[in-house]
């Protein structure tokens, strides 16, 4: 059995419930032609509304679309850190920053690419987002392959529908623009 045939069966038993909980003065008796013609328009009122469910559909799923091409394909990095400092998230310009395949990077610590000089004050930094809104810094980081940029790092805290904050991280190679002049 499918699983839409399946949904349908515990909807009409559903509706069947609450019908045999109804008052019995709301059921008043009808003449069958009269029954049949609201069954029909009832029909109808619900394949417009599916109709329009549909149409919904596609429009979420070309604004997803069209979110997902700016927040991939963006000019500069970004990343979603965990509470502990755990990369949960990156676009594909922060995964190219850091050197790294996207999905490589899930679950790694963010100040692994920190330069060593630097993971004081990055440390330091993160506490303070994580315990208060916001802030920037300008810092060294390093890739596995040993190449290192300077960086600018706009941080900000969010708990937006989420069970714990996370620290939201927008990473601009600093080096490429005083490359570019």
């Amino acid at each position: 059995m499918s699983d839409k045939s399946n949904e349908q069966d515990q909807l009409r038993k559903a509706a069947e419930a609450v019908l045999a909980h109804a008052p019995k003065s709301k059921l008043i008796p009808r003449p069958a032609e009269e029954l049949l013609h609201e069954l029909q328009v009832y029909q109808t009122e619900l394949e417009m509304q599916n109709e329009q469910l549909r149409q919904s559909q596609i429009e979420l799923e070309k604004s997803r679309d069209r979110y997902v091409a700016f927040y991939d394909f963006a000019p500069v990095g970004y990343l979603t850190l965990t509470d502990s400092g755990m990369i949960a998230e990156a676009n594909l310009t922060g995964s190219k920053l850091l050197g790294v395949e996207r999905n490589k990077l899930q679950h790694c610590r963010f100040d692994r690419f920190v330069a060593p000089e630097y993971r004081d004050r990055w440390h330091r930094l993160f506490m303070s987002v994580m315990q208060d809104a916001s802030a920037v810094v300008n810092l060294v980081l390093q890739r596995d392959d040993g190449f290192s940029f300077k960086a600018h790092l706009d941080c900000r805290r969010d708990e937006t529908g989420r069970a714990k904050p996370v620290l939201c991280i927008t990473i601009t190679d600093l080096s490429e623009h005083s490359n570019a002049r």
